[in-house]
């Protein structure tokens, strides 16, 4: 791994996300080297090799918090916010520090379970924060192939049951991939009853440049509807990824003001 550091004119940008304001990503590309992510699209070093640390971002920030309207802030939407180079640099504390002082609300995710070292600033402003764990299954020989680099999917379970006791917690399900990781699921509906989690889900999608898996819509409604009905069996409030705005959006802006 090549670490390369660089200096940034600005810190958050405006997110396409209609359930967030604005994205903050303290780095560019991502160790994981997840085979699926869409950000791969957007880094013109290899995939997981070149690790650029935007070295100013904190100082940038603390500007941009008294020049932007307040709102809620994604941690991180490109690359992963605890990918191993955050426990040397701490650009991800140090923003959240900015950032909820500040009075953004933040929503985290993350495959880490680096994130739960920040618990005690999580826990102190709980009711601007959720923390997500992706969770695409709970088998590590499949979690091996299609996130090479990232954490143990047990050691994200065991995370998850740890912030839970102090801030609202969710699981990304996703993206599922047909003949891959879309059976299994019980499991993970189960972590998310016993951690009161709500889980967001959603299939892969065949961008250009990425691995091409046929996921074809009769495939995606059956698995869906098994999700569906597992999370309704379990008591867990579930949605798509795409209808996440309508359920999140509302209650994150409480928050606020």
């Amino acid at each position: 791994m090549i670490i390369r550091e660089v200096e940034v004119k600005s810190a958050l940008s405006k997110s396409g996300l209609k359930e967030i304001d604005y994205s903050l990503n303290p780095y560019n590309n991502c160790r994981f080297s997840c085979i699926y992510c869409y950000a791969q699209r957007y880094v013109s070093d290899k995939w997981g090799e070149v690790i650029t640390i935007k070295r100013n971002i904190v100082d940038v920030l603390k500007r941009e918090v008294y020049k932007y309207r307040r709102g809620v802030v994604g941690v991180s939407t490109i690359v992963d916010p605890y990918q191993p180079v955050e426990g040397l640099y701490k650009l991800t504390r140090k923003s959240l520090e900015v950032l909820l002082s500040h009075g953004f609300r933040v929503s985290i995710q993350t495959k880490s379970p680096m994130v739960v070292r920040d618990l005690d600033l999580l826990s102190r402003y709980s009711d601007k924060v959720d923390v997500g764990l992706t969770i695409t299954t709970l088998d590590k020989v499949v979690s091996r192939y299609i996130e090479p680099l990232a954490p143990p999917p047990k050691a994200r379970a065991e995370s998850i049951k740890k912030l839970s006791r102090s801030v609202r917690t969710w699981i990304f399900l996703g993206p599922i991939i047909k003949g891959v990781n879309d059976s299994g699921f019980e499991e993970i509906v189960k972590l998310a009853s016993e951690t009161s989690s709500f889980i967001v889900y959603d299939k892969y999608n065949n961008y250009r440049g990425l691995p091409n898996f046929d996921c074809n819509q009769s495939w995606w409604e059956e698995k869906e509807n098994e999700i569906k009905d597992l999370c309704e069996r379990y008591g867990v409030h579930c949605h798509s990824e795409r209808e996440d705005w309508i359920y999140e959006r509302q209650r994150r802006y409480k928050t606020l003001f």
